[in-house]
């Protein structure tokens, strides 16, 4: 299984942070904010990674993550989106690294407390589809959102006025080969963006859609709110960590 870290976008919520620099470089605590992703899908076993980037700084990732020698990769690839197409148009970019294989895909503002090994496993033992993961929160409508029948998926809304539920999806997506097929027949949405929700809503609608609770904390760091909380969950994290060892 190969992942993806989809580090694009020009950050303008982080404003003027980002003036200078891919939001994604910005730190969290003590690291910049891409290893957090990087470092979810090694100790998630993955070893093969593609970097998506994009705007002025992408020779940035290169300086600053090389061939991946510090995580244990087998190297890092990179792909450049040329412009704000959206998380599925960016996803396009991958196919002739993926070679059929499946991906686990995670956005480059994405931390998380703990791990996905056993949700990477689940999705290795899947014949076919995707997988997704949840989370609940406070504030859904800054996500995409489900709705359930029961214990299944009943549906998908991106950033719903109302939300249905509190259960956001995550930027962590796991997808078999379909993926690429998928995205040629989207269309843009009102954001002018091939939409990640209707990627996944696809696959639901085709039965193929499977998902996971995230076990722990989970945050993006796209806001200045959600930045800040990043990086006091992280040290919260490290301390704990220090102080049992």
């Amino acid at each position: 299984m190969k992942g993806v870290v989809l580090a694009g976008g020009l950050g303008t919520r982080l404003y003027p942070l980002t003036k200078i620099t891919n939001k994604h470089l910005l730190p969290v605590y003590n690291k910049p904010m891409v290893y957090y992703p990087i470092m979810t899908l090694v100790n998630a076993g993955v070893r093969e990674i593609m970097v998506v980037t994009g705007g002025n700084h992408a020779g940035d990732f290169l300086r600053l993550l090389g061939n991946g020698d510090e995580f244990g990769l087998k190297g890092v690839n990179y792909a450049y989106q040329e412009k704000e197409g959206g998380i599925a148009e960016a996803l396009s970019l991958v196919e002739h690294f993926a070679e059929g294989d499946k991906l686990v895909v995670i956005l480059g503002d994405n931390i998380i407390e703990k791990d996905i090994k056993k949700e990477v496993r689940e999705f290795a033992g899947q014949p076919e589809g995707a997988k997704i993961l949840l989370k609940e929160v406070p504030n859904p409508e800054r996500f995409g959102v489900v709705t359930f029948e029961g214990d299944r998926i009943a549906g998908i809304e991106e950033k719903p006025e109302d939300p249905g539920t509190n259960y956001a999806v995550t930027g962590i997506y796991m997808y078999d080969k379909q993926i690429f097929d998928i995205i040629r027949t989207l269309e843009p949405s009102e954001r002018r963006e091939l939409e990640i929700t209707d990627v996944n809503n696809r696959y639901l609608r085709k039965g193929e859609l499977t998902y996971s609770i995230l076990d722990g904390w989970w945050t993006d760091a796209g806001t200045f709110e959600s930045l800040l909380r990043a990086g006091q969950l992280v040290a919260e994290k490290e301390r704990g960590t220090k102080d049992k060892g």
